[in-house]
């Protein structure tokens, strides 16, 4: 099979973000904010997850912190996910930045109190999509402690029905304190620059198609059975995992899949991107290699990591890091011309509120569930790559391009803490509350 001579759109769609509306970021404060004062009742956290998930739920305890009148102790990272990263907090953010940017939210401190380290903490596991009532029950345990240890930060606020100023203050712990260190800001910038210098404009894909997760979805369309049998085996073996049978058609065919790099390849070439388009590969370790990219590659060459844009020298400190380097294809990601992810994970999900919120940057999100029944007419010769399927793509993606709407609230027909779990992520879309008309309040 042939890559496919797509018909020509004009230029500036290829690219162009989708009109804005006049819409902009605003995440000031209401006049009946009050800024914080100093508590002698403290939070310490460990944040469970990869770089995005620890990220997103940072921005969380930031706002359960302002919520429950405590002091934030800086938290502690992961280091015991898959990728087992030995970073501290310092070593992936700015820490000084993070406490001074919101010293009028929370009151942050590197460490507890010498004369704390030894009190007896309670230790709590928040109940997942909680609001400000949960919060405030959660009070009385000040009554008896000084120090609340929570043992994990992801999701545990709800998306929708918080105060305005409690959404805001998630916005600027997200996207305004939690800067990347020093030196990750430093040399996100420096490859920027280089992509700029080889091809001027440039797709970021997060292209998820890596060891973890095709084991933890079950996904293994495309794999031989050697392949299949040690996906298998892996989550076997990952306790905390809960789903050991999958059936991978069923999985495929729902849309439960990460795209494979081929069918990366036919579905940008499909949308009219030309075979010279320059694309960075912002992932891992590809399952497969070589041979699985040269599926993509035989679309479009023009296929570039970050070790080919950076010396040995600059990545030498990123080794063994995988958040570290993760914060770099963060940040490539969030400036490329056009975002696309192959899985909606949670580096794709938060890459894409954070374009919203710098101005609805151009981010593709493919429909998997309808390109699955496009490749398998592909397959059985029923569909032909070319003009035809153009058409069918372009128009299954005219609405999944980025522009401005409202976050979506959950699924119908599903009752009980089930439903937060179909809503949009705050963070995925944090419109209305950290984006508003230029008539707004606006930072």
């Amino acid at each position: 099979m042939f890559p496919m001579k797509a018909s020509k759109i004009p230029e500036e769609q290829l690219w162009d973000a989708p009109f804005s509306y006049g819409l902009q970021s605003c995440i000031k404060p209401t006049a009946k904010y009050k800024a914080a004062h100093g508590s002698d009742r403290y939070i310490t956290v460990r944040s469970n997850g990869g770089l995005n998930q620890m990220r997103t739920g940072i921005s969380d305890m930031v706002a359960v912190a302002r919520i429950m009148n405590a002091t934030l102790v800086v938290p502690q990272l992961d280091k015991r996910s898959f990728w087992k990263d030995s970073s501290t907090f310092s070593d992936i953010f700015d820490e000084l930045h993070f406490i001074e940017s919101l010293k009028r939210d929370v009151r942050i401190v590197k460490e507890l109190p010498k004369n704390l380290e030894a009190v007896p903490r309670a230790r709590k596991h928040f109940t997942s999509w909680s609001g400000v009532g949960y919060y405030e029950e959660m009070k009385q345990l000040w009554k008896e402690y000084q120090v609340i240890h929570v043992a994990k930060s992801d999701s545990r606020l709800v998306n929708n029905n918080l105060p305005l100023d409690i959404q805001r203050l998630r916005c600027r712990a997200l996207y305004h304190a939690l800067r990347f260190s020093p030196p990750i800001e430093s040399l996100g910038k420096k490859l920027v620059e280089r992509l700029r210098t080889r091809g001027g404009r440039y797709i970021a894909l997060h292209l998820r198609y890596e060891k973890d997760m095709l084991a933890f979805t079950g996904c293994t369309y495309g794999l031989t059975d050697a392949e299949s049998e040690e996906l298998r085996i892996m989550r076997e073996t990952t306790n905390h995992w809960k789903v050991k049978e999958i059936n991978s058609r069923e999985q495929r065919i729902g849309g439960f899949c990460p795209l494979t790099p081929k069918e990366v390849g036919i579905f940008l070439r499909a949308l009219g991107y030309p075979p010279s388009t320059l694309i960075y590969i912002a992932a891992g370790e590809i399952y497969g290699g070589n041979t699985r990219l040269s599926e993509l590659m035989s679309y479009f060459p023009n296929i570039i990591f970050k070790e080919e844009i950076a010396t040995k020298e600059e990545l030498e400190a990123f080794t063994g890091h995988a958040s570290q380097s993760a914060a770099l294809d963060y940040i490539i990601s969030i400036e490329s011309d056009v975002f696309v992810p192959s899985y909606s994970g949670n580096m794709a999900r938060t890459v894409e509120g954070h374009r919203r919120y710098l101005g609805h940057r151009k981010t593709i999100n493919p429909d998997r569930k309808g390109l699955v029944k496009i490749f398998d007419k592909l397959e059985t010769g029923q569909l032909k790559e070319g003009s035809s399927i153009s058409s069918l793509v372009r128009q299954m993606h005219e609405n999944r391009q980025g522009a401005p709407r409202k976050r979506k609230g959950p699924m119908q027909g599903i009752k009980g803490r089930a439903r937060f779990r179909t809503e949009e992520s705050f963070y995925e879309n944090p419109y209305p509350e950290c984006i508003c008309t230029s008539k707004g309040r606006s930072e």
